[in-house]
């Protein structure tokens, strides 16, 4: 039986997908699998025992993703599972900002006597604008950014993208009136709103800094809903100080942004919607299914995406490598040495990493398969998958 441990509260719609091949456990140190929202693991131990960690949600900054690498687990996460929640999250916030409404409900908050005749006096200071008709920029074009640039058309708006690493599922389903822009220079003069959709990585820190703000519009209203250290803290409240950023909206409140005149702070509310919560555990179960039956790969971030289906054979192979050269070879030679039959096998590589499926018409000796296959450098971890049961191991 494989044992699942969970680190946040994961929705009961997912956890209600594990079969009786499955046993919830508290004790991290007897997991085969975590099931993680937002809990920090930078800290902790991992067993030998650990095979994979599924994210319910997009981004791993709270996972250490290169040390699981190292140690033979891979890390899931769940694109796309989200995306509806924060694109409707991210429209509020637009609309918001359009007309003033958060200042406006804090006024209003404030009255106590002939409050009609009040409000009519003075809601003028609120009058806000019409987002029809204006221009939006949209810097990141995933599942999230396709999802807000469609719907803001369907608004009246105009919309102009950037994204240099746009996948082909992603330009297909973006309006063909959407045009994307070659640099992020080129994108950023033409936005009366812009809003961010770039995940957080070395060359997205700071990506939305003093130069960058020098070349908007004045007045320009920015929407955050992708990461805090994506835009600079000092430098965002200088171009709104400054007039150069009118409203300033993010999902990432910091103590330098809290209670700032123009600055919207939403407590990171984007992917908090029921709906959301439970797509984004049953593809994280889905997930972490997939690999301790069948070992196969998808939507990981550190591993490449490989699937073969269920096993046919008798014996599945599964084994985790560094990217280096010849080792295919070497594996199809060790297994080939000890009389193994290939019926099928696939070989994927992702950066520094590879991950090979074999599939074997007999019955090996485990062990043997582990002491024949670990006299190759650059393997990380091996694990054998039975066609008629599964077993746990590395």
């Amino acid at each position: 039986m494989y044992r699942i441990a969970t680190l946040n509260k994961i929705s009961a719609a997912g956890l209600a997908r594990l079969t009786d091949r499955y046993g919830m456990t508290d004790d991290i140190s007897e997991a085969h699998g975590i099931l993680v929202r937002s809990h920090d693991m930078h800290g902790m131990a991992f067993s030998k025992g650990l095979l994979a960690i599924a994210r319910a949600g997009a981004g791993v900054n709270n996972i250490p993703v290169e040390r699981c690498s190292s140690e033979g687990i891979v890390v899931f996460n769940t694109p796309g599972a989200n995306a509806n929640a924060v694109k409707e999250l991210v429209l509020t916030g637009l609309l918001m900002s359009a007309r003033n409404l958060t200042r406006a409900i804090a006024w209003t908050k404030t009255l106590t006597d002939d409050v009609t005749k009040v409000v009519e006096k003075n809601k003028s200071q609120f009058a806000g604008e019409e987002i029809k008709g204006k221009t939006l920029g949209v810097i990141g074009l995933g599942f999230i950014g396709v999802l807000v640039a469609n719907a803001a058309e369907l608004l009246g708006m105009r919309v102009v993208g950037y994204d240099p690493y746009i996948s082909v599922k992603s330009a297909h389903e973006l309006s063909h009136t959407v045009k994307i822009y070659d640099t992020l220079d080129d994108v950023l003069p033409k936005c009366d709103y812009i809003t961010i959709h770039v995940p957080f990585m070395e060359n997205t820190l700071g990506m939305f800094n003093e130069k960058s703000f020098s070349t908007m519009k004045d007045g320009v209203v920015l929407l955050n809903f992708s990461r805090d250290m994506i835009v600079r803290d000092a430098d965002v409240l200088r171009a709104v100080k400054d007039g150069k950023v009118r409203n300033y909206v993010t999902d990432f409140p910091t103590e330098q942004l809290i209670n700032v005149e123009n600055v919207i702070c939403i407590p990171h509310l984007g992917a908090s919607t029921r709906e959301s919560e439970e797509n984004c555990a049953v593809m994280a179960v889905d997930e972490i299914m997939d690999y301790l039956e069948n070992g196969n790969i998808t939507h990981s971030v550190n591993f490449p995406k490989c699937n073969m289906g269920a096993p046919t054979t008798p014996m599945r192979v599964c084994i985790l490598n560094r990217n280096i050269p010849a080792m295919l070879q070497r594996i199809t030679g060790a297994l080939a040495g000890m009389g193994a039959n290939i019926n099928d096998m696939l070989n994927r590589s992702k950066d520094e990493y590879a991950y090979t499926l074999v599939d074997i018409d007999s019955c090996l000796d485990e062990d043997d398969i582990r002491q024949a296959l670990r006299c190759n450098d650059g393997i990380v971890s091996i694990r054998v998958i039975y066609r008629d049961r599964a077993r746990a191991g590395s």
